[in-house]
């Protein structure tokens, strides 16, 4: 007996969490992962092979972020790299004695920001979130008031991952450095999908993740400006001189030259790859609005990521409506919380009630969609709602 659509029926929509390897980075990673097995810290023949993959896949990153090769750290990805800034930071500072002890972020800020900033809040830190917009962007006046002079840190994502704003980090980063304090940047949402300058943002940390620009998921990075020796940046994790003894670890070398590989490719089609996301973006919302009454687009509409829609159905139950849709893989909020009860805290954020945030769709389109895909995907959530806003309990008659 069958047990639902196959995957080349499905139609993904949820790039935001995870996108698919692209080939060329497959095949780079195979031809790594066949030929090249050695450690690439060996001294030997092969080890040194394997190093130059390291070597040119931090050279690829950083001609894309506009950063040093040296200033490129691998981790296992963003929330790694996020909590190698943020409580390396902290800890660097209290080894120095450092009387700032004010950490400033968003309440819409991923978990693995904000869970090592409720960290260190617990350890005495004074934690401190600037104010958002009903659109999640950042208010730059709210902002100016919450910065003091002690504070520490400023992290602040550079794109939101369920709704799509994009912050004025170059703004914020001024601002910040005004009051004399480190501005670190998740920026896993931005790599691939929008033009990121560390240099031109004034940013002094920043964090990377591959599986969010069509590279392989358990790698990332984080950009430090000037280096890890020279960074006021602490380790956390010991027992190894590898990336200047900041993270210890044999290297993945397969996945970092799929990481590389990746955030060339995604360069590369920048341009082109915005465009075409984002015009069908906006034709898979005309024609939601054409067919649905009572949705609301949520987002700064005119400063988001382009493939980014998250849209709110009055009266609809999220996860009722994508039980309805097996050929459809979207989420109802953040990979991160799935399957917890408590509604998205970045739709909490940004004003929406608890019965608008369990009505909320989180779609994320990518590389690959197609207009036949977006409409048949509009198509089905309209059938969708229609069904349940007439039988809600799920009946059919």
């Amino acid at each position: 007996m069958r047990g639902g659509p196959t995957p080349a029926e499905r139609i993904y929509l949820d790039h935001a969490a995870s996108t698919p390897c692209a080939p060329a980075v497959t095949a780079v990673m195979e031809h790594v992962a066949t030929h090249e097995h050695a450690n690439p810290s060996s001294s030997h023949q092969a080890g040194q092979r394997a190093a130059r993959y390291v070597d040119e896949a931090r050279e690829r990153l950083a001609a894309v972020i506009g950063a040093l090769p040296e200033e490129v750290v691998f981790t296992s990805g963003a929330t790694e790299s996020n909590n190698m800034a943020i409580l390396g930071i902290a800890a660097a500072a209290e080894e120095r004695g450092e009387r700032r002890r004010r950490i400033v972020t968003l309440e819409l800020e991923h978990p693995s920001v904000l869970g090592p900033c409720r960290h260190l809040a617990a350890r005495g830190f004074t934690l401190a979130t600037a104010p958002v917009r009903r659109d999640g962007m950042l208010d730059l006046d709210g902002l100016a008031e919450v910065l003091k002079d002690d504070t520490l840190l400023l992290s602040l994502q550079a794109a939101n991952n369920e709704i799509g704003t994009i912050q004025p980090l170059a703004s914020a980063s001024r601002f910040a450095h005004e009051h004399g304090a480190l501005v670190h940047s998740d920026a896993a949402q931005a790599l691939g999908k929008m033009p990121f300058d560390v240099e031109a943002l004034d940013l002094d940390f920043a964090s990377f993740s591959a599986h969010k620009c069509y590279g392989p998921k358990g790698v990332g990075a984080l950009w430090v400006r000037n280096g890890p020796i020279h960074a006021p940046i602490a380790p956390l994790y010991f027992g190894g001189g590898h990336e200047h003894g900041l993270r210890p670890g044999t290297y993945n070398t397969a996945a970092i030259a799929g990481f590389g590989e990746a955030a060339r490719i995604a360069d590369e089609r920048l341009a082109d790859d915005a465009h075409h996301i984002a015009a069908l973006r906006d034709h898979f919302e005309a024609l939601l609005q054409d067919r649905v009454e009572g949705i609301t687009v949520n987002g700064a509409l005119d400063h988001r990521l382009p493939g980014a829609s998250s849209l709110t159905f009055e009266g609809v139950d999220a996860d009722a409506l994508i039980a309805r849709l097996p050929d459809l893989d979207l989420s109802a909020a953040s990979a991160c919380h799935s399957g917890t009860p408590e509604p998205s805290h970045v739709l909490r954020a940004v004003g929406l009630s608890n019965d608008q945030a369990y009505g909320t769709l989180r779609i994320a389109f990518g590389r690959g969609a197609t207009r036949t895909g977006v409409e048949h995907a509009a198509n089905r959530i309209a059938d969708g709602i229609s069904a349940l806003r007439t039988f809600p309990s799920g009946t059919t008659s």
